[in-house]
């Protein structure tokens, strides 16, 4: 089996998308752990609960990016595929 050119191309794309989706795990297990410790100080504290809501949500917005930055990779390199010519 000889594989080259557009070929090997689309393959080493479609191995690097399936790469660039695993950044996703990292940002949801952070998350997780972020809501986790957030729902125990709203716990602890619950007159502090916007406070801490609001500090919690923008920490997982700025977590997530990672997550979108691997799926955006993944979907140029399935469907754009910009190394083929």
């Amino acid at each position: 089996m000889n594989i080259s050119g557009t070929d090997l191309i689309k393959a080493c794309s479609a191995i690097g998308a399936g790469l660039a989706v695993i950044a996703g795990i990292g940002p949801g297990i952070g998350q997780g752990i972020a809501a986790g410790h957030g729902a125990a100080a709203v716990g602890r504290n619950p007159g502090a609960q916007g406070q801490i809501m609001s500090t919690m949500l923008l920490g997982q917005a700025v977590a997530e990016t990672t997550g979108l930055y691997g799926l955006v990779i993944a979907l140029l390199l399935l469907f754009v595929q910009p190394l083929v010519g």
